[in-house]
């Protein structure tokens, strides 16, 4: 990206008209470095009191300065991910897992051998990451391995993916399906799978306040179910990948196949709602344009990659939420090209000109909005159930 001012005409000419020193008057010294053209700063404003509020434009000669100010952080962004990275990925090597089984679409009648086969994959990937020496990947793998866990894709290579249902499937009418953002790995996946076990906590205490007419029945409470879907590679928080959309893009299909493949489990009847935290709000942006589902929830976010909701292309009803103390707020929301590669994901989703329906997410910061108790999580739960008029917005 070149920033630096060209010398003007008016320029040149006055370089021209300096007349030379007196050679008497010169001394020879060493030689000194050229000083580095500096870009000219933009004219001060001429009402200084002026200042941007959310979702306005801003000025000109504010913008010239916000995007000079923004290339340089992305670029030093840039230079310290190239380096961190290949020196953290050199540092530890591939784990050995077994090829994942190979299972048909999942239907009602194939969920618990869809769950048995991945129990299984997920024993002999604990094995072989223990004879690798890998104790943390072993005890993963192990702890997803449980009879208790109701898996519909695992697979221990590389970083890991793990489709994890909590809940009865079977008889669902009422779904969320979790996508998390960066540093998700089978490592780290106990904290994301947490936030899911919250939000179906909270759906049951909910669900036995009232009933309702459920898809699968008649007069009954709903039947809900969480699925924390981990089905992609996630950037790390600190590398280049999380600055663009490249993870988004390749994710985007694998999150279009699921959901057809779960409408084929829940039905068309079933309300089913897309929660996206942070690098995973770019996912369902790019994927939103061709998912069957009903709601979907930006928390946290840096952007979609979307200027505004129209502009997502879905019939979905959008929702979006920023606690008060999340430091996602100091991502500048624009893009930028740098390379040949667009870097940022553009507009704010919880400003007013994007359009979606901002709710409240209380005072937690980033990791916080699936914590028990909080504002954040029980507006998320009253989103799954339908109930939009009990939602607190912001």
């Amino acid at each position: 990206m070149e920033l630096r001012g060209k010398p003007t005409a008016a320029g040149r000419a006055q370089a021209t008209r300096t007349p030379p020193s007196d050679p008497a008057l010169e001394r020879p010294g060493p030689p000194q470095p050229a000083e580095p053209a500096e870009p000219a700063e933009p004219a001060p404003l001429a009402h200084s009191a002026h200042s941007a509020q959310p979702g306005e434009p801003l000025p000109p000669t504010l913008r010239v300065r916000f995007l000079r100010r923004l290339s340089r952080t992305l670029l030093a962004a840039l230079v310290t991910a190239a380096v961190v990275v290949p020196v953290s990925a050199a540092a530890r090597p591939r784990i050995p897992a077994p090829t994942p089984a190979a299972l048909a679409p999942p239907t009602t009648a194939t969920l618990d051998k869809a769950y048995t086969a991945n129990r299984a994959n997920a024993a002999e990937a604990s094995r072989m990451a223990a004879a690798h020496g890998d104790r943390t990947r072993a005890a993963a793998d192990r702890a997803m391995a449980a009879p208790s866990r109701h898996f519909l894709t695992f697979d221990g290579r590389g970083q890991g993916l793990a489709v994890e249902v909590l809940g009865d499937l079977a008889h669902a009418d009422r779904v969320a399906v979790l996508v998390p953002g960066s540093d998700t790995t089978l490592e780290t996946y106990g904290r994301f799978r947490a936030g899911a076990a919250a939000l179906q906590d909270r759906l049951n205490s909910l669900d036995h306040r009232h009933g309702t007419h459920g898809t699968h029945g008649s007069t009954s409470r709903p039947h809900t179910a969480v699925i924390a879907w981990l089905g992609y590679e996630t950037p790390g928080t600190v590398s280049t990948t999380v600055l663009t959309t490249g993870r988004a893009e390749d994710a985007a299909p694998p999150l279009t196949r699921f959901i057809r493949e779960l409408r084929g489990v829940v039905g068309e009847k079933a309300h089913v709602s897309l929660l996206c935290h942070s690098y995973g709000t770019v996912v369902c942006g790019r994927a939103a344009r061709g998912l069957d589902v009903d709601d979907i929830a930006l928390i946290g976010s840096p952007g979609t990659g979307a200027d505004s909701v129209s502009a997502l292309r879905t019939s979905a009803r959008i929702w979006a939420a920023r606690g008060a103390d999340d430091w996602i707020v100091n991502v500048p929301h624009v893009h930028a090209d740098l390379f040949g590669t667009t870097v940022g994901f553009g507009a704010d989703p919880v400003s007013p000109a994007f359009g979606a329906h901002v709710f409240a997410a209380g005072a937690g910061g980033h990791s916080d909005y699936f914590k028990p108790g909080t504002v954040s999580l029980d507006n998320l739960a009253r989103i799954v159930l339908g109930d939009t008029s009990e939602v607190s917005r912001a």
